[in-house]
């Protein structure tokens, strides 16, 4: 008989979904074509044949076959796939649109919470469309849709950490404790009955499609033939997952408390004849499926022989049914408690040590299965029921080393099912059928003795342990506690990402010393890890803290030798640091482990550079720049290499590349500020450093670059203004302070004047253009030895200028202003 095209079909997909996790991807590829020629008319055939070209790069392939059905947004997985490959081939349009058209298959989808190492959802939820789409809108340069996509999908998923990323680099204003807190949705999402996150006592979930184990077949198996289990019997996936449903194990339970003592009272009324009476070996099957169960080494029981006195006492009153104390279905304290791998071995230790079922127990007299120690059966002799067999037995019994299934019991420890402590009738000595002593029955007395001393006398290793009734597990505790675990877990992880994100949103808004406090406020674990140490290097980059910047690098380095992420950032604090050793040496190895990265190609345009052949850096920026046509650093590099060698419009041109690939890619707003101002175009470099300013406020650099354009424009106390703005956020910035006292000096304010450059001497004490400006601000003040004294020691510092320093020395009345080549 053919298979049906829907067996073959299922089996074609697990076969793909198989591959997809185990990243085989042309295995899958290869079932995929299989499963879409199998069943063309399936909209997850396609998905997935679409889906394994997409894992593989191949993104033609994946837009082509997605298109016909992901297109028209009416299957997910496809408009998904879709959209993916839209975004690498930057047709933006067609996968928003296909998005949009399939809003109605994610938009109330959200399955935060319920991923794990066994359980995950094959298809996006609302939180990762939305940041797709995202993504799309801002490549598309929509950023009004695309910060409204990124809120909203982190408004859903808090722990989408690109969607934050992306919002920080569009210069968004985000409230970053409003966006990494804990609420009840959270909370709920990560309930412990969909994600099984909380294992106790050291579980793991199971996998409840993996094939059954034997000891859960057998499991089931007893649980089947227990004779006070009800109709209905738990699957195999309950046996795994613990979810034996608790209604009716509450109705069975005070079922079978009134049961037990109805047959209690009924072996109590009608002892007579039956005080030795033990639970029967029953037949040859029922011994051997017992055997089985409980340990398969043990030899069989002695089949049962039937005397006249028996056959008697049989004929004149049937046997009670012997009760089994174990009150309640066959879960355990550990199902109760959700642990599947431990309930699943109490289970199997339970039908170890189970009997067959009453029905059995009544159909061989106690007299007949008296056996020696050889198993055979006893001969009836009028002292038989002398006290000293009883005593010997009891000695037998007591001596009877532990194994197998009782000492599996025994070790339970409160995981085992409880029983009834005093409803059990008075019992022989005989070894039952799957009891932990010897195979072969022994010599037992059949003296009557009351209930306590029968007790007393009882072997309690051997029989099952009597224990009171345990109270109903509670559920309403137990989960409230759950929950609670859950949300403080929730709390301190979301904590650690706020510290994360406000360290990364600071850096974005170029507050650097925030940015610090944030990063170093994380445990040291977390510090020590390469994103972290890359970011703090960057901060202390933008601080222009170059050595401290190196330090960070270097040793994030050392934990990450293989990322390439900031490499082109740490190759340009080489650069200021002027050591072309570490510069090469890090440029051939960024070249040898990734040729065709732009970051290593960044890196060996520095290295050139800083070996001034500038006509290998340019190349080697091109090169970057070819790689990655969004790279905007690379294009800011190659800008600075054109300035070095006066090519400005080609440095413009670069500059302008820079800035389409980011718009807030300030170093390029800035370079094409300082090419406008070589070229005296005063008011267009403004215009250039106030855009890069808005972008990166706090930097020194370039408030110092528009009170420099507002001086050369003749507007002196603006200008004086924007320096004092950089002389507090760089304070050992010379050549900013000294811009200040010049400025000082040319509206008459000499003692600010003199205050400022007294620092100044003392941070650059060797330059010569700061002893130059002390004597003309001594010449000013009527000191002229001390004024003679400085210009003379410009002259000895800087021989070349001094044709100036000579007119400044020989006219004392005109106020000769300094040359910028003195700076």
């Amino acid at each position: 008989m053919a298979p049906t095209p829907t067996v073959t079909s299922g089996l074609l997909r697990q076969t793909i979904y198989y591959h997809l996790d185990n990243a085989s991807y042309h295995n899958g590829l290869f079932f995929a074509e299989r499963l879409l020629a199998q069943d063309p008319r399936s909209s997850e055939s396609t998905y997935l044949y679409a889906l394994c070209h997409l894992r593989l790069g191949d993104f033609r392939s994946a837009y082509d076959v997605g298109k016909p059905i992901g297109y028209r947004g009416v299957h997910l997985g496809c408009a998904w796939v879709f959209a993916q490959a839209c975004l690498a081939l930057e047709r933006f349009k067609d996968g928003i649109s296909a998005l949009e058209k399939a809003r109605s298959l994610w938009a109330s989808k959200c399955s935060l919470g319920k991923h794990s190492a066994t359980t995950r959802t094959a298809l996006p939820d609302a939180p990762a469309v939305l940041c797709l789409l995202g993504r799309l809108h801002r490549a598309y340069d929509d950023k009004k849709k695309a910060v409204s996509c990124f809120e909203d999908a982190l408004q859903l998923n808090p722990f989408m950490w690109d969607a934050f990323e992306a919002l920080c680099d569009l210069g968004v204003t985000v409230r970053v404790p409003n966006v990494f807190k804990t609420s009840d949705t959270l909370v709920h999402g990560f309930d412990v009955e969909s994600s099984s996150l909380i294992s106790r006592e050291g579980s793991v979930p199971i996998v409840t499609d993996i094939p059954m184990k034997k000891s859960q077949r057998n499991a089931t198996m007893d649980v089947a033939s227990d004779p006070f289990s009800s109709s209905h019997s738990p699957t195999i996936q309950e046996l795994a997952n613990g979810d034996s449903g608790q209604e009716v194990d509450k109705s069975e339970f005070m079922q079978k408390i009134q049961e037990g003592r109805m047959r209690y009272a009924t072996s109590t009324n009608s002892s007579s004849g039956f005080d030795g009476m033990e639970t029967p070996p029953g037949t040859i099957s029922s011994v051997t499926t017992s055997s089985r169960i409980g340990h398969s080494n043990e030899p069989p029981q002695a089949p049962p022989r039937r005397t006249r006195h028996a056959q008697a006492i049989d004929q004149a009153q049937e046997a009670p049914p012997r009760m089994n104390y174990r009150i309640g279905s066959r879960r355990t304290r550990a199902q109760d408690k959700g642990l599947p791998e431990q309930s699943t071995e109490n289970v199997m230790t339970d039908a170890s040590n189970a009997a067959p079922s009453a029905s059995l127990r009544s159909s061989i007299p106690a007299a007949e299965r008296k056996r020696t120690i050889s198993g055979h059966p006893a001969q009836r002799t009028a002292n038989s029921e002398e006290p000293a067999m009883t005593r010997r037995s009891a000695r037998l019994n007591m001596f009877r080393p532990s194994s197998k299934a009782n000492s599996g019991a025994a070790g339970m420890g409160t995981a085992a099912v409880r029983e009834l402590k005093k409803a059990r009738p008075p019992i022989s000595r005989i070894v039952r059928p799957g009891s932990s002593g010897s195979s072969v029955g022994r010599v037992v007395s059949g003296n009557r003795k009351p209930l306590e001393e029968a007790q007393a006398d009882m072997d309690h290793s051997e029989l099952p342990k009597a224990k009171e009734i345990p109270p109903p597990p509670p559920v309403h505790k137990t989960s409230e506690l759950d929950a609670q675990k859950i949300e403080e877990g929730l709390r301190w992880l979301l904590d650690l990402v706020m510290k994360l994100a406000n360290g990364y949103y600071s850096l974005s808004q170029f507050q650097c010393t925030e940015s610090l406090q944030h990063l170093q406020s994380l445990p040291m674990s977390h510090q020590n890890t390469p994103w972290v140490l890359a970011q703090m290097g960057r901060a202390h980059f933008e601080q222009a803290s170059y050595a401290e910047s190196e330090k960070f690098f270097r040793k994030m380095r050392v934990q990450a030798p293989s990322r390439l992420e900031d490499m082109e950032v740490y190759s340009t604090v080489l650069w200021h640091l002027r050591r072309e050793t570490d510069l090469s040496f890090l440029a051939h190895e960024l070249v040898d482990s990734a040729w065709l990265s732009p970051q290593a190609w960044c890196a060996l345009g520095n290295a050139w550079s800083l070996a001034r052949d500038h006509e290998q850096a340019l190349k080697c920026f091109k090169r970057a720049t070819q790689l990655d046509p969004k790279f905007a650093y690379a294009f800011t590099l190659q800008g600075h290499e054109h300035v070095t060698n006066e090519e400005y419009d080609k440095a413009l041109t670069a500059y302008r590349q820079a800035i389409s690939a980011d718009r807030r890619h300030y170093n390029a707003y800035y370079g094409i500020g300082r090419v406008q101002e070589r070229l005296g175009a005063y008011d267009k470099a403004y215009t250039h450093f106030h855009a890069a300013q808005s972008i990166n406020p706090n930097n020194a650099v370039l408030i110092t670059c528009i009170g420099t354009v507002l001086e050369k424009q003749k507007q002196i106390m603006p200008a004086l203004q924007a320096y004092s703005k950089a002389v507090d956020l760089a304070p050992r910035a010379a050549q900013t302070r000294y811009k200040k006292a010049r400025a000082l000096l040319a509206v008459g304010q000499l003692d600010a004047a003199q205050k400022e450059l007294m620092i100044l001497k003392d941070l650059a004490p060797d330059e010569a253009t700061v002893h130059f400006l002390l004597g003309k601000l001594y010449r000013s003040m009527g000191e002229k030895q001390l004024s003679v004294r400085h210009f003379t020691i410009a002259l000895a510092l800087d021989p070349k200028a001094s044709q100036q320093i000579k007119e400044a020395i020989e006219s004392f009345e005109d106020d000769v202003e300094m040359d910028d080549s003195m700076m």
